[in-house]
């Protein structure tokens, strides 16, 4: 069995393929089978275009504040673990100390 090779689309691309779907009144299932591409990577497109354009309900965050919260999450995970050897390392040194 051949694996097939990903395919990588330009923003312009997508732009078009999503305005077809929320300005044209298509479907995404329909454009995803006029322009060949799987419906739930254009799917995907819509739903990030429309959390980023559309009003701001509880819990949507931006892709810029995602990414913010990743890089965040990150730090804290490596703090926590400094942290905790820190913490190791102190209890370490009271046992030894007469």
């Amino acid at each position: 069995m051949e694996k097939r090779k990903k395919r990588v689309f330009d923003a312009e691309f997508k732009a078009g393929a999503v305005k077809l779907v929320l300005e044209g009144g298509k479907s995404v299932s329909q454009v995803a089978r006029d322009l060949g591409i799987v419906p739930s990577v254009l799917g995907s497109w819509v739903k990030r275009v429309r959390s980023e354009a559309g009003p701001k309900g509880v819990g949507a965050l931006s892709s810029a504040e995602r990414e913010e919260l990743a890089s965040l999450r990150k730090e804290n995970r490596r703090l926590q673990m400094e942290r905790d050897f820190l913490k190791k390392a102190a209890a370490f040194f009271a046992k030894e100390s007469p």
